[in-house]
């Protein structure tokens, strides 16, 4: 049976952690593939984001380099809000009888409970929640009343917001993302002026 990571989020813009921790899942959960999905029109943000095209081929470049990732562009093709569950529906439907996991952060799971269609997601997925050294994994008493897997990858303490903020006053983002990455919001002139919104 084939082994898929489902790794969402608006990558705004994409950044080490989302690589180191992608590469953590490939290992510790024997995948074979990473998914990586960015966010379409996320119902729960209230920012603007960066235009679909850019954060698509910023992921693009980040991943280029590890066959086992896929840049999925079902969300940004998709109209209309983001919502995981549609997206999982839609990704299983396209591979039948894969076992899938559902890479989120800690702060996503313990909010997991707001999302649409949460309980029959979970019926469909293992969770791999990235969490800080040394916190325990906290979901909602909602979610915990729920028979569900979920299983615990470590995390690194970058941001997007950061990144933005950095690139907003001047500063110098490579150490925070990949080279590629670093030289795309330079040669597009993205994040200036936003300080970190």
């Amino acid at each position: 049976m084939k082994r898929i990571g489902l790794f969402g989020g608006t990558f705004d813009p994409v950044h080490l952690a989302h690589v180191t921790l992608a590469r953590v899942a490939l290992d510790q959960l024997q995948l074979d593939e990473v998914h990586w999905v960015p966010a379409g029109r996320p119902w729960q943000k209230a920012r603007s984001l960066t235009s679909a095209t850019h954060r698509a081929a910023m992921v693009a470049l980040a991943i280029a380099d590890e066959p086992r990732f896929v840049l999925d562009r079902c969300e940004i093709d998709r109209s209309g809000a983001s919502y995981t569950y549609d997206t999982v529906r839609e990704l299983q439907a396209a591979q039948p009888g894969a076992e899938w996991f559902l890479i989120i952060g800690q702060d996503q799971y313990a909010g997991l409970h707001t999302w649409l269609g949460w309980q029959k997601l979970l019926e469909r997925v293992t969770l791999a929640v990235a969490n800080r050294p040394g916190a325990p994994l906290q979901a909602s008493p909602e979610v915990e009343q729920v028979a569900h897997q979920a299983v615990a990858l470590p995390m690194m303490d970058i941001s997007s917001t950061h990144i933005r903020a950095q690139v907003a006053a001047g500063q110098r983002v490579d150490a925070l993302v990949p080279a590629a990455v670093a030289r795309y919001i330079d040669l597009h002139h993205l994040y200036r002026g936003t300080h970190g919104s």
